[in-house]
């Protein structure tokens, strides 16, 4: 029986990588976002509100953030009930809305990043820039 397991973590420099790049898509597309980079735990490593960004989108981003580390996956899919009594049962740390992805290497889960303030599709345009800045697995 094995008795450990190797994992792997984004460093902070790399989640500062990923904020900048997040932060230049996000200005390319005139969006500003609140940005979350998390470690696979969900704990924060990087964040950011930009300027004109909404307040309460670093609630959702960081929720974002923390859902894609803990599924292992983009959030957005889950079905909305679900997401809705997930979300009140870790007290706003899940949520079903999109605009969360895994941060992974090679396949292996080294965190997250959560982006809000934009549409759907904006948040993910801006994560996605921010994955490829740090060369982490496309989403």
């Amino acid at each position: 029986m094995q008795k450990y397991r190797s994992s792997i973590v984004v460093t902070a420099d790399a989640a500062l990588q990923a904020l900048a790049a997040a932060v230049d898509k996000a200005k390319a597309i005139n969006v500003p976002q609140c940005i979350f980079v998390v470690d696979p735990s969900g704990e924060t490593i990087a964040s950011l509100r930009m300027d004109g960004a909404k307040y309460l989108s670093m609630h959702t981003a960081r929720a974002k953030a923390r859902t894609a580390a803990s599924v292992n996956g983009p959030t957005g899919a889950m079905p909305v009930e679900f997401g809705v009594a997930a979300g009140i049962a870790s007290q706003g740390g899940v949520t079903h809305l999109p605009g969360g992805l895994p941060i992974r290497f090679e396949g292996v889960l080294a965190g997250a990043i959560g982006v809000g303030s934009g549409t759907g599709d904006q948040d993910f345009e801006v994560a996605r820039a921010a994955l490829a800045a740090i060369s982490a697995d496309a989403v």
